[in-house]
């Protein structure tokens, strides 16, 4: 099919109005009346003249029709005008009167868009606006059917082109001389321009502004109007199902959408003068005018909307106006202002709608040249053009402008090409650039600079001007690329799971049935034992029963019983319905009675038995703990350990994503990202929809060049998770490398409006951003202290808590998503991000980037860079305990331990608590340990133990305990760390070390074999328990 519509080719409409409905006329009995339909100005016909009784509805069944072309009614006529339909009244003739008068009941407007959207017929009722308001209430409505042989628009047109709508609502913070009181009477107009096609320039004007007093806001949601201006009867103006709704601040584009605007709009908007439009406008695109909309756009990111207030002119004696005595003269623009859209946002893939507060300016062509590259005022070019001879008059809003009616109904009715002057504007502009005059001041203009004046307008799109790609395809996308793992067995449901059900309720009754047996009569089962005599076997169940029953508890097994009888019976009996006949009834009970006894059989069988009961003892630490002791083997750089913790991990739970994560995360830090991919494709198989693992297999693409790969993970986790500011912010800066501008541009604007959500909800929003994929300084914290179950929070100090508010008012996107990327190792792509940071206008502290550029520099083991920048963060924040602490850690890799400890004693002796003050408390007591201050490390470790337990700090509280020869103390900090790692030989060697000193001889020597068994990696603490075993004489086996 073609692409291009044929020019000479016509398209009739025929719009037939069948019926209309609660007809009122000026008679009580009937009504005479009949129906006027009219379109862009031309009256297409006038139906019969029917006489109906009152309560009947009027069968007009009248057809008319136009033609659809490229000459007379455009598409764009049928895209932004409706047909209008007037019921008139033909009133009874009086005495001497020659021709009939009519009258109008009321007007309609029937909207023609549907045809636009590929439908060939549609039938609607519309309202009548009637003239005279009925009593009792009831409205009048009119059923009309539009129809056409054809589609205006084949496929491949219809997707190639668009509908745009331009709604201008109030301009607000007018310049205080306009005053509804004194001013005359006057029209307000604004007006822009829009690629119609590659050829043609179409003017939006909209010329009905109203001037209203303050004093209370508008109301919402209120109806948009056609741009048509004042019917015969009000409310006709009206465009069914399209209203102006309240919008949040946030999602407001343009200017004065920041806090400090808050109030000034809020004041604006309620107390001061307004000028109202409320009008839509809408316009048709085709492919071309799409294109170079988009092209325009890309090229100059602002749209200029003018404004201007025209005095309604009188006419003079002979029917002439001020405007015909200027003759040839250019007419004067009073209150010449323009606004500076932004309209990059329709640029965004999937976006079809931007609402936006805009700043007037004074207008400028100085100023319109260098902003938007125009060299000519739209409104000054419609009071050049020559007025249209011969055309008729229309139902338009430009008839209330007064001044510009010859000039300005041919541009909003008829041809919408706007004639371009070059000559014209060239010589203008080429005349002030050579006498180098500047241009006159516009001191009208400059009120709305001076009023901080602006407008609210919203542009929609029928269709995005760039696609996104839907969700459906971002996971078909990423299922490809990462299959997913079969799924698991199914778990029983349905009559099993009743079964199931029932017999678990068994054996809870029958559990509680044998503790009352033992309270009365003790052991049920005595192994070896003989059995009892029948005789006192009934005694005793006699009194089981009577106590059961007298206690009540029979009554609540009963209970306790019912439900899942109750769903046996549906279930597996499929019974939901009462019996009608008793021996159904009776023939059912016995079934369900033999049922329910095998059943029981059954479970008390398995329940009861010996060889059947299997005692799952569950572990002693969990997976949270584990990970906690992986990322102390981390700190420690003992690899293996750590790579220990994490598979045991996995081998607990396969089908858990975080472990796979977390183990990807560790393969970052050792730098083997081939295995670190491959396990967060293990944790997407699993879980498709895991946001971490859809950022770091976007991250690990992008460094590997898979570009697109990157692109659809990046995109699939704002698609997952829209408000996650980590994945937008990452998007955005994939997209900046990409050279992708305008879609960066886009994803950095929803993470700063989704953090700033954040922001204002306190800390219960904060959980949206703060999670497993937003992990920050906090995160950080919450895994390698609370991670291990220990932490309360009774032991974080208030002073802490307030802190950490008070930074996250502080942060950005960017540092957000820093702290995610470090958390990770991503180093790289933490650099790309600090980069942005840097050049960001929005940034935070300057602290907080060169800690997070001292970190980055640390893992990458440059340490005089690292340096650097703490000195730099401590210059802009010295009291900053996280910086403290870095730099204790980088003095702890340059084996600098006193200056190590000097920091970390600083850190916590701050006012605030450090972020991770486990590493800290770890390495502090460590260095304590080696220059022999073992009380300073015994505390030191006591208070670690108590926050967050784990085998090295109980290892280390014990060594210090020994050293300080308390060893009661030392044993039982032992004997913690030994239950929480059992393979840990410097455990084992301490241990033999305590044994040997109580004189504990067989103790001694199994904590040694195990010692060695381990293999034990310190000479020194060997050649200790050797010297202490020849000094006591026993301990090694091998003596």
């Amino acid at each position: 099919m073609d692409n291009h519509r044929e020019f000479g080719r016509a398209v009739p409409v025929q719009i037939t109005v069948l019926t209309g409905n609660n007809l009122r006329g000026s008679r009580t009995d009937s009504c005479l009346s009949f129906v006027r339909v009219e379109f862009n100005g031309s009256v297409l016909g006038d139906s019969p003249k029917l006489d109906i009784a009152v309560d009947k509805d009027a069968v007009y069944n009248f057809t008319c029709s136009f033609e659809c072309s490229e000459v007379a009614h455009t598409l764009d006529d049928v895209a932004h005008k409706p047909v209008i339909l007037t019921v008139l009244e033909t009133l009874p003739k009086e005495k001497k009167q020659k021709e009939e008068k009519t009258t109008v009941l009321g007007q309609a407007a029937v909207d023609l868009l549907p045809l636009l959207r590929g439908q060939c017929s549609f039938s609607s009722t519309v309202l009548l606006h009637d003239v005279a308001v009925h009593e009792d209430g009831v409205k009048s409505t009119l059923d009309v059917t539009v129809s056409v042989p054809e589609p205006l628009l084949s496929d491949g047109q219809r997707s190639d082109s668009n509908v745009l709508m331009v709604t201008v609502e109030t301009m607000y913070s007018v310049p205080e001389v306009w005053n509804p009181a004194s001013s005359p009477p006057s029209s307000y107009v604004a007006a822009l321009q829009i690629p119609a096609s590659a050829t043609k320039e179409q003017v939006l004007l909209f010329s009905n502004g109203i001037l209203k007093m303050g004093g209370e806001q508008e109301p919402v949601p209120r109806p948009k109007k056609w741009p048509l201006g004042p019917l015969l009867t009000p409310g006709a103006e009206v465009i069914q199902g399209l209203y102006i709704d309240s919008e949040p601040t946030d999602t407001d584009h343009g200017d004065l959408t920041n806090i400090e605007d808050k109030d000034f709009r809020e004041n604006a908007e309620c107390n001061e003068n307004r000028v109202s439009w409320d009008t839509a406008r809408r316009c048709f695109i085709d492919a071309g005018g799409v294109a170079c909309l988009s092209r325009r756009i890309a090229e100059c990111r602002l749209w200029p909307v003018e404004i201007m207030k025209a005095n309604q002119t009188v006419p003079t004696k002979g029917g002439r106006t001020a405007r015909d005595k200027l003759g040839e003269e250019e007419a004067q623009i009073s209150f010449h202002g323009v606004v500076y859209m932004d309209l990059v946002p329709l640029l965004y893939p999937g976006v079809r709608r931007i609402h936006g507060v805009y700043r007037v300016y004074p207008f400028y062509e100085s100023d319109l040249l260098n902003k938007t590259q125009r060299t000519y005022s739209v409104l000054k070019e419609l009071s050049r053009a020559p007025p249209a001879p011969g055309r008729t008059r229309d139902n338009s809003s430009v008839d209330s402008l007064r001044a510009f009616q010859s000039k300005t109904l041919d541009n909003q009715r008829g041809n919408k090409e706007v004639p371009k002057k070059p000559d014209s504007q060239g010589r203008s502009a080429q005349s002030e650039s050579v006498t180098g005059l500047e241009p006159p001041v516009n001191t009208e203009g400059q009120m709305y600079a001076d009023s901080r004046s602006y407008i609210i307008i919203e542009i929609a799109m029928e269709k995005p001007l760039v696609p996104k790609r839907p969700p459906e395809e971002l996971a078909k996308r990423v299922k490809e690329l990462v299959p997913p793992r079969p799924p698991l067995p199914r778990r029983p449901a349905g009559a099993e799971r009743a079964v199931q059900e029932y017999q678990s309720q068994i054996a809870s009754v029958a559990a509680q049935v044998l503790d009352q047996y033992q309270q009365l009569f003790g052991a049920a089962f005595v192994p070896g034992g003989r059995p009892l005599d029948p005789v006192l076997q009934e005694q005793r169940k006699t009194q089981l029963l009577g106590e059961l029953n007298c206690s009540g508890k029979y009554f609540a097994f009963k209970e306790q019983m019912k439900y899942s009888v109750v769903r046996i019976v549906r279930e597996k009996m499929l019974r939901t319905e009462a019996f009608s006949d008793p021996e159904q009834l009776q023939a059912f009970l016995s079934q369900l009675y033999v049922f329910l006894v095998d059943e029981m059989h059954a479970a008390l069988n398995k329940s009861l038995s010996v060889d059947s009961q299997d005692t799952h003892h569950e572990p002693l630490l969990s997976c949270a703990q584990l990970k906690h002791f992986a990322k102390e083997a981390q700190l420690n750089t003992d690899y293996q350990l750590a790579a220990q913790y994490y598979q045991e991990c996995l081998i607990r739970d396969r089908s858990e994503p975080s472990h796979w994560f977390d183990y990807g995360a560790f393969h970052m830090l050792t730098a083997d990202h081939l295995k670190a991919e491959e396990c967060f494709q293990q944790a997407l198989s699993i879980e498709q929809t895991h946001i971490p693992s859809l950022l770091m297999c976007g991250v690990l693409s992008d460094m590997n060049g898979r570009y697109e790969d990157a692109e659809t993970f990046f995109e699939r986790a704002t698609s997952v998770e829209p408000n996650n500011v980590v994945a937008w912010t990452l998007f955005g800066v994939f997209c900046q490398a990409q050279e992708k501008f305008i879609q960066a541009e886009m994803t950095f604007r929803e993470a700063n409006k989704h953090l700033m959500s954040v922001m204002k909800n306190d800390q219960t929003s904060r959980a949206k951003i703060t999670s497993e994929t937003q992990p920050g300084q906090e995160k950080e914290q919450k895994d390698e202290t609370s991670g291990a179950g220990a932490v309360h929070e009774e032991d974080i100090p208030q002073n802490c808590q307030e802190r950490k508010q008070e930074v996250q008012h502080q942060t950005t996107i960017f540092m957000e998503t820093v702290w995610f990327l470090l958390q990770n190792y991503a180093l790289q792509m933490s650099q790309r991000t600090l980069a942005l940071e840097l050049l960001s206008p929005d940034r935070g502290t300057l602290s907080s980037y060169h800690l997070a550029l001292a970190r980055l520099h640390l893992l990458r083991g440059e340490h005089d860079s690292a340096e650097a920048s703490l000195r730099e963060a401590l210059i802009d924040n010295f009291q900053n305990p996280d910086t403290w602490a870095l730099w204790g850690h980088l003095h702890h890799a340059r084996a600098d331990y006193a200056q190590a400890q000097g920091c970390y004693e600083r850190t916590l002796d701050s006012v605030l608590d450090a972020s991770d003050t486990h590493s800290v408390y770890l390495r502090l007591g460590s260095i304590y340990l080696q220059e022999g201050e073992y009380e300073k490390a015994k505390a030191v470790f006591l208070r670690v133990c108590k926050r967050s337990p784990s085998c090295l700090t109980w290892l280390r509280m014990g060594i210090a305990c020994y050293r300080l020869e308390e060893l009661s103390e030392a044993e039982e900090a032992l004997t913690e760390a030994n239950a929480l790692n059992n393979r840990n030989p410097e455990v084992w060697a301490y241990l033999c070390l305590v044994c040997l000193q109580t004189g504990r001889k067989l103790e001694a020597e199994q904590s040694y074999k195990y010692a060695m068994k381990m293999n034990l990696p310190k000479e020194s603490l060997l050649q200790e328990i050797h010297d202490l075993q020849s000094r006591v004489g026993f301990g090694n086996p091998s003596f």
